[in-house]
């Protein structure tokens, strides 16, 4: 009898985890001025990715200001929601999944998880607002089939000063869209996110500091990783709910796995094997585990032709050594 129990209990987590070998191998796919032509789609073929993430964009002009401006002509195109329809539209006919996930910037690239009211009236103002945009997209996201649909990235001190209204969201984005249902959390709020038993995946944004090393190596890294690692799972055991990295990646520079998240324009030089040997030890370490959903790697260019390249120290892997690491590992976890 305990051993029938124990097989029962596998096939639920095998259920509900899918297959190891099954992964989400997805690119974040930025917001252009232009529409998106088959030859840049195919560029996200040949590297073997399954997913990708559609970036819609939300404005706020400063970090206690409540109104949020989108969806107007003086965006990029593929930021407005005609943009996005038609990423996802090009997306799809190439039997390529979508994650949708309207994101928020706020005026010269204040950091949106301290997005954060000064008044009840202003958190009232902020919520309104916010339900109008994310709302937009979610039918959109309903209409046009997508996958999965993002309800919100980075924002640790809106959700923790207004659970309730979290709540209250995803309740009335469920009964718009009927797919799939992550939020995108930072690193370091990851595990205090209330609302994660409402949603189908556990989402985070990966920019874990793994070493403080010019040039970490992979055992240097997968080392780093197992404090984490260890609590990343423990929650995804504790929740039943699959981990998915809605953003992963490193930039190619010394010192990459040291502040992950940094995106100032630091003139550390380029470091192609500090990005790869990255690159390397997040595949060792999750890519294999059943609790594991995948992840979008940050980030992916439309033109591929002339984006990276070997003296690029930015996050992109495109034309750099750690192309070919995700380019592998996504032909060997693919569907």
């Amino acid at each position: 009898m305990k051993k029938l129990i124990l097989l029962f209990l596998f096939a639920i987590q095998f259920s509900c985890f899918g297959q190891a070998n099954k992964k989400i191998n997805g690119v974040s796919f930025v917001a252009s001025r232009e529409k998106v032509v088959q030859e840049q789609v195919e560029a996200i073929i040949q590297v073997n990715a399954n997913s990708a993430a559609v970036m819609p964009f939300g404005f706020i002009r400063e970090v206690n200001n409540p109104k949020i401006t989108f969806n107007t002509e003086r965006q990029w195109f593929g930021e407005t929601k005609s943009g996005a329809e038609q990423y996802i539209e090009m997306l799809h006919e190439n039997g390529i999944s979508v994650m949708m996930k309207p994101q928020i910037w706020i005026s010269k690239g204040v950091f949106t998880g301290i997005l954060k009211m000064d008044s009840e009236d202003h958190w009232k103002q902020l919520e309104e607002s916010y339900c109008d945009f994310i709302l937009t997209f979610a039918q959109l996201a309903e209409e046009s089939n997508v996958d999965v649909f993002c309800i919100g990235t980075e924002l640790e001190q809106f959700v923790q000063n207004r659970p309730a209204y979290w709540n209250g969201l995803i309740t009335e984005i469920r009964q718009i869209y009927k797919g799939k249902l992550t939020y995108a959390a930072n690193w370091d709020e990851f595990d205090r996110v209330p609302f994660w038993k409402q949603l189908d995946y556990i989402g985070v944004d990966a920019y874990f500091p793994l070493s403080e090393s010019k040039t970490p190596s992979v055992e240097e890294l997968i080392a780093g990783w197992q404090p984490w690692k260890s609590k990343i799972s423990t929650l995804s055991n504790q929740t039943q709910k699959p981990i998915l990295f809605t953003e992963y990646g490193y930039r190619s520079m010394d010192y990459s796995a040291k502040k992950p998240w940094l995106v100032d324009r630091t003139e550390e030089r380029p470091n192609m094997v500090s990005q790869a040997n990255c690159k390397e030890a997040i595949f060792s370490e999750f890519w294999g585990e059943k609790w594991f959903a995948g992840g979008y790697v940050w980030k992916w260019f439309p033109n591929h032709g002339t984006a990276g390249g070997v003296n690029d120290n930015r996050f992109t892997p495109q034309n750099k050594p750690s192309l070919k690491i995700i380019s592998d590992n996504y032909k060997k976890y693919s569907e």
